[in-house]
């Protein structure tokens, strides 16, 4: 019944934005999807396609002789010339993006917080854009063509939604400033019945807006370069508009996006700077400059980390693994109560086997929800903020353990005996390699599911690791059954 609401929810705000918010952008996307699949008359048709429209026309020829994209070559007058200059796929991503920009800034009548929430996320898409692209330059310009897009419209669910003004974003915006950023999730599947990422899946797969696209929101922990460069300049720009910055966070994922071009930070950090510049310039090319003071600013990136902050690594720890399983045991004699139990087996398993973080995740009342209760490790009050396990009609990692009893070990999320059962909001919040779950139980009754992964260090978890989960897991269950 969640899944069918949900989809209901989706489909619904997919549907009124397509046929009454948005119809320009949606007929424009559509046709240059068609003409994509049409090599040998699109160029011709993309050129009569938009000559109606002077306003694109002007827009498509002022970026195709950009500095960025016309690199020496004598300048353009007609889009179909630009196109068989610099190709039908950049042409096409350069009529969505002057598009898009249009459609979102069009809308005049939106209240001061809600277009400075619209801004606020398309200059972050903006920059996302460049940045995936760029960390893509060694790769074929069809493929950072596909980035792009597919970067830039990451959050289109919800640029679109905002654009829309009204009472439905003037409701919505006042619920997410009372919330003030601790259950954004809950409240906006609340409001609108389904969450922004599957509205954007919903006006992705309706517009037919690509694979790459679709692959990135559904599966964002896949490791193929393009998916994990849009992944990476999304979080990363993001991190960059966080007031306060969370800077551990920052530099582990420019980190990750180093290690992933193989060049040191400090050599990415001066291309994230140079990309930003030429984000700027490119917003003021297509007629966006009001986004200009709206980008992630490149001042985050000369933030240090505090000592303190610095995460350590916790290594496995046997003795105290041996400790915290005869307190559990102390507990089963002594008829423990639930609190003491639980922070016994968070604290065994957490610096115990070594975890970057676990949590206790107990079954809402009409048992449709997951909801972390207690959680221990890095970055725990995002978890339990955050983290909420919807429990829809098609099968995930997280109703098999409640359905079988029994604890699970996903090792590799994405691999083919997995990712049929991850949806992609659990995707979103649980760790790429690999996490672990057991079901808590009292009265033969399963009541939630204790959880742990190595999110923030990102190492693998080993079936020695999944065996001393297990244990701790099957004595908090004695624990739980003979203190109720």
């Amino acid at each position: 019944m969640k899944a069918a609401n949900q989809a209901k929810g989706a489909d619904y705000w997919t549907k009124r934005i397509s046929e009454q918010e948005m119809p320009a952008l949606s007929s424009t996307v559509k046709s240059l999807e068609k003409l994509a699949k049409d090599d040998v008359s699109s160029l011709a048709i993309l050129g009569r396609s938009v000559m109606h429209d002077n306003a694109l026309t002007s827009r498509i020829l002022k970026v195709a002789n950009s500095a960025i994209y016309n690199k020496g070559i004598s300048q353009v007058t007609t889009v179909s010339r630009a196109a068989v200059v610099l190709g039908f796929d950049t042409i096409r991503n350069i009529c969505i993006t002057a598009k898009l920009l249009s459609s979102l800034l069009e809308n005049k009548g939106l209240s001061e917080s809600v277009y400075h929430r619209l801004l606020t996320l398309m200059a972050r898409a903006f920059q996302a854009a460049m940045l995936a692209k760029m960390m893509l330059k060694d790769h074929d310009e069809d493929l950072q063509e596909e980035v792009f897009i597919a970067a830039l419209l990451y959050h289109l669910g919800e640029s679109a939604f905002w654009s829309m003004g009204g009472e439905a974003t003037e409701q919505l915006d006042a619920r997410l400033r009372e919330d003030n950023g601790k259950d954004g999730n809950s409240v906006i599947r609340e409001q609108l019945g389904a969450s922004f990422t599957q509205l954007t899946m919903g006006i992705a797969r309706s517009w037919g807006l690509g694979d790459v696209l679709v692959k990135s929101l559904s599966n964002p922990n896949e490791r193929t370069p393009e998916i994990r460069s849009i992944f990476l300049a999304n979080k990363i720009s993001e991190l960059m508009v966080q007031e306060p910055c969370d800077v551990v966070e920052l530099n582990h994922r420019i980190k990750q996006a180093a290690d992933m071009l193989g060049v040191e930070v400090d050599e990415f950090k001066g291309q994230m700077i140079r990309c930003s510049k030429a984000t700027k310039a490119l917003a003021d090319t297509y007629g966006a400059k009001v986004l200009v003071s709206f980008l992630p600013s490149t001042e985050k990136l000369t933030l240090e980390v505090a000592p303190e902050e610095v995460v350590a690594i916790r290594s496995p720890n046997v003795t105290l693994q041996l400790k915290k399983l005869r307190d559990l045991t102390d507990c089963a004699i002594k008829r423990a109560n639930f609190n003491e139990v639980i922070t016994i087996t968070l604290e065994g398993v957490l610096d115990g086997i070594g975890m970057d973080r676990c949590g206790v995740m107990l079954l809402s009342p009409n048992r449709k929800r997951l909801q972390p209760r207690v959680v221990l490790g890095d970055n725990g009050e995002i978890m339990k903020n955050e983290f909420i396990v919807e429990l829809q009609s098609a099968k995930t990692v997280f109703s098999e353990a409640i359905e079988l009893r029994q604890p699970l070990f996903i090792e590799k999320p994405s691999s083919e005996k997995w990712r049929l059962y991850m949806d992609s909001d659990i995707v979103k919040y649980t760790s790429s390699t690999g996490f672990m779950l057991a079901p808590l139980v009292i009265e033969n009754k399963v009541i939630g599911l204790l959880y742990a992964d190595r999110h923030s260090s990102e190492r693998v978890i080993s079936a020695d690791d999944f065996e001393r989960f297990t244990h701790f897991s099957q004595l908090t269950n004695v624990c739980l059954s003979v203190s109720h």
